[in-house]
């Protein structure tokens, strides 16, 4: 192997993942391959229309995802010899892409299976930030990750399928989402506490501040919120969308500011396994 090319190529694969996921739904909703319209996502105010895409605004919002994932997987590309775990990265793209065709699938059909999807998508990226953060924080593998990764999404959907409100943030499963991304905050926290050469901070405080001002706007746009207006191209639950699509971007470049650790001598010969 050229030592001068990259070994991660994670922009076809990327792409690939943006294609056949964005082509699934469109087949989807025009088959009705998810069910029958029951009013999932009739909360976040936008009117259904008698169309395939039921909520056009919030359905094409999501395409902002799409663009952060394909970024995310383009500048990985371009420097994975200058990252800590550029393969853990290049999945995390992957899975940010994933984010828009899940959450489509709600808002374009307002069907039940719909919103386990949109939800499942919100699960995959917050267990990841936790996963990542645990990963770095007690020095797990690609195995450990994997683990903690799977288990964080696992026991999210096990406590988002819960029949309960949960004051605020209405659904089980919007609440098991901010538990996991309170949680990889804190451990962040810890990591930059420990580090002598800590990650570059306005990429994180960006991070938050988005999804804090998207939080605020998902509050107030909501179907018996101010900032609701049914009829409207210009809604704020897109704007939520928008808003959490820079915040993935912005969480990946304060992942992609980490610098490498060092490895001893003795491991100079070995490849990293990550």
């Amino acid at each position: 192997m050229n030592p001068s090319r990259s070994p991660v190529r994670p922009l076809p694969i990327t792409a690939a993942v943006a294609a056949v996921s964005l082509g699934l739904l469109v087949v989807a909703a025009r088959e009705q391959w998810l069910g029958p319209a029951d009013g999932s996502g009739a909360e976040f105010c936008e009117a259904a229309r008698d169309a395939v895409i039921r909520q056009p605004a919030n359905t094409a919002s999501n395409l902002g995802f799409v663009v952060a994932g394909l970024l995310i997987a383009y500048d990985v590309g371009r420097r994975a010899r200058s990252l800590s775990r550029p393969a853990l990265l290049a999945g995390y793209g992957c899975l940010v892409v994933l984010l828009g065709p899940g959450s489509m699938a709600m808002h374009a059909t307002e069907s039940a299976t719909g919103g386990l999807l949109d939800l499942t998508s919100m699960y995959l990226v917050a267990g990841y930030a936790a996963a990542y953060a645990l990963t770095r924080l007690v020095g797990l593998g690609t195995a450990g990750f994997s683990v903690a990764f799977v288990a964080s999404v696992t026991l999210a959907e096990v406590f988002g399928g819960l029949e309960v409100h949960v004051p605020v943030v209405g659904h089980p499963g919007n609440l098991a989402f901010a538990v996991l991304l309170v949680a990889a905050v804190v451990m962040e926290l810890v990591l930059r506490r420990r580090s002598a050469r800590p990650a570059g901070a306005r990429h994180a405080v960006a991070a938050v501040a988005s999804m804090l001002v998207a939080f605020g706007i998902w509050n107030i746009s909501r179907s018996d919120g101010p900032w609701c207006s049914p009829q409207s191209w210009l809604q704020g639950h897109a704007v939520w969308h928008l808003l959490g699509a820079v915040a993935a971007y912005e969480l990946y470049r304060y992942y992609a500011s980490e610098r490498p650790q060092l490895r001893s001598p003795a491991r100079l010969g070995t490849s990293d396994p990550t």
